[in-house]
């Protein structure tokens, strides 16, 4: 079978385009539609944590495979589009950034559904409630960060998107106050020990959201300047976990 090489370069008619406007605006919807779970997943498992409420933090687990459904669901869309209609330039990086917005919105909805796992052993212990302010304040952070960059996603703010990007150092300085302070309550009294490891996955699960509301920003760039982000990635003190007990001991 031979093939016409000007093929590649003959302009869609304008019924083909109009068509795929259409799939476009549902693929981006769909993006949205994603966002605005994610955001209510995370939002639940954070007051679920605050309030140590066990049937909101069980929410923002069962609303986990509806997330995971939707990102397969624009995955497929994606894919049927990019078959149908051969996009090329600007219309295909739309494509390739609603995919990888996709992959990091499920990923940010697995770690909304750990800190959800995390709530029935707080809940059923019983200590100060200024253990818990620390990891309220950074999640309170990056909720507003995961908002703005969903927001510059649908609005294609390219100076919103790079404030959340260069803001990636504070949410790692934060991670790390946190685990410096939930340290210094366990080494003062080994009956916090347990219930501050919990936190500390807690803030890890927050912190790593950060990263990839790090991430959408990188690819609403992408999707806007039609090249990837050349500069490094900020970052605070990402000290390990494991270095952090070592130092006290």
């Amino acid at each position: 079978m031979t093939t016409d090489p000007a093929r590649d370069h003959v302009p869609m008619t304008d019924h083909t385009t109009k068509a795929f406007d259409v799939d476009l605006r549902e693929l981006i919807g769909m993006v949205e539609e994603m966002g605005a779970r994610v955001l209510k997943q995370i939002a639940d498992s954070l007051d679920a944590l605050a309030n140590r409420d066990t049937d909101l933090g069980q929410r923002a687990i069962t609303v986990d495979p509806e997330i995971d459904s939707l990102q397969h669901a624009i995955e497929e869309k994606a894919v049927l589009t990019i078959a149908r209609r051969q996009p090329m330039a600007v219309d295909l990086r739309e494509i390739i950034g609603a995919v990888r917005i996709s992959n990091d919105l499920e990923r940010v909805g697995d770690l909304a559904k750990n800190i959800g796992k995390r709530i029935m052993p707080l809940a059923a212990d019983v200590h100060p409630d200024n253990l818990m302010l620390g990891v309220e304040r950074m999640g309170e952070l990056v909720l507003d960060r995961m908002r703005e960059v969903l927001d510059s996603y649908g609005r294609r703010d390219l100076d919103l998107a790079l404030t959340v990007w260069n803001g990636d150092e504070e949410v790692d300085s934060m991670c790390t106050s946190v685990f410096r302070e939930l340290l210094t309550y366990m080494m003062e009294d080994a009956r916090n020990i347990t219930y501050c490891i919990h936190l500390m996955f807690c803030a890890k699960n927050i912190e790593r959201m950060g990263d990839h509301a790090t991430n959408i920003a990188e690819t609403v760039y992408y999707i806007i300047e039609g090249r990837a982000l050349t500069e490094q990635r900020p970052r605070g003190d990402t000290t390990s976990f494991a270095a952090m007990l070592a130092e006290k001991r």
